[in-house]
């Protein structure tokens, strides 16, 4: 295979160069995610191992042995060591070294966000979407284990070729299909699409969906002693996604552990009353619903707990549901009285 193979894709003088041959996924990734900038989004794209073309390139990735955090951003060299910061222990592949160079300055562009009037959310999206997603490209790509020591468990299904990692290594030609440079360089433009799908998916998720929600639990959250003078009751107005939002929230005022019930309304207009749990992973609350009162529903349950309009709590007391905001927000306030 010639080293000095090369894609162009436009004929513009800004020019991007990761290595020709295999591929994987980080370096799939980070061709995308340059390529999100305006700078780069015009830019040739040269796979090759000549250094000559490093050289003539505007940026270099995955290749070259050097990483110097303005045009060469290979992490294969032996004295390489970066992390994405001093919270971090993992080593950055080129997917990792691209995001931490980039990545605000990406996520400013493709949410069209502001970046002084937004710093804070930029900076809150940067950490989410490096611990969430490319954290796992960095580890996979430079053979490091999810667990830190090694546990003997049988596992019920085989998972390995659901993974990204796993899906662009498929990419790949065939060793048996005597591939060339061309069949290579084809995949490659393949293989990128398909992580910067993925990358712009979650950051759009995020930044559309998953922000959003945070100022709305925010907002709860301050109103809560208008609610009930107990301070541990939230009401959402619009329902959203609330839980990681509120564990922070809590740490963030210094009140870890505070809310005990979250109202909100379903689907179906109707309207809810949720424990919140001791942790996020845990199945384990704070403070159940009332124990006479579960697996009760409708007319007995609103007989039993004097709250008309009540539906259901459920059998395991972790969530109920009722007609109105005022009777979800009665039974909150039984469970409290009760602790």
């Amino acid at each position: 295979m010639s080293a000095s193979k090369k894609i162009k894709l436009d004929s513009k003088m800004v020019q991007i160069c990761t290595h020709s041959g295999s591929f994987h996924a980080d370096e799939s990734l980070a061709v995308y995610m340059l390529r999100l900038l305006p700078k780069y989004a015009e830019a040739k794209l040269v796979r090759s191992r000549n250094p000559q073309d490093w050289e003539e390139s505007d940026i270099v990735v995955d290749v070259s042995g050097k990483y110097d955090q303005v045009k060469f951003f290979d992490h294969h060299q032996r004295e390489f060591n970066t992390t994405f910061s001093e919270n971090y222990s993992t080593k950055l592949s080129s997917a990792g070294l691209v995001y931490k160079h980039f990545g605000k300055e990406i996520i400013q562009h493709v949410l069209k966000l502001n970046e002084e009037k937004d710093s804070k959310n930029i900076d809150l999206l940067y950490n989410k979407i490096y611990k969430e997603f490319i954290e796992s490209l960095d580890a996979n790509d430079n053979g490091i284990s999810n667990y830190p020591t090694e546990v003997e468990a049988t596992k019920k299904f085989t998972d390995k070729n659901i993974t990204l990692p796993s899906i662009v290594s498929r990419l790949n030609p065939s060793w048996n299909q005597n591939p060339t440079d061309k069949d290579f360089d084809a995949q490659f433009l393949k293989s990128s699409e398909l992580m910067g799908t993925v990358f712009v998916s979650l950051l759009e998720g995020y930044g559309n969906g998953w922000l959003p929600a945070k100022s709305i639990v925010e907002e709860a959250f301050a109103n809560r002693f208008n609610v009930d003078t107990s301070g541990e009751i939230l009401v959402l107005e619009q329902f959203c996604p609330w839980k990681e939002h509120l564990y922070a929230i809590e740490k963030d005022n210094n009140a870890q552990g505070e809310i005990k019930f979250v109202l909100f309304k379903d689907s179906s207009e109707k309207w809810r009353v949720s424990t919140v749990s001791v942790t996020a992973s845990s199945f384990e609350f704070r403070l159940g619903l009332p124990e006479e009162l579960r697996g009760l529903r409708d007319d007995e349950l609103s007989k039993k707990s004097g709250v008309d309009g009540c539906i259901f709590i459920h059998a395991a007391g972790f969530i109920g549901g009722a007609n109105s905001k005022d009777a979800v927000l009665q039974l909150a306030r039984l469970s409290l009285v009760k602790k």
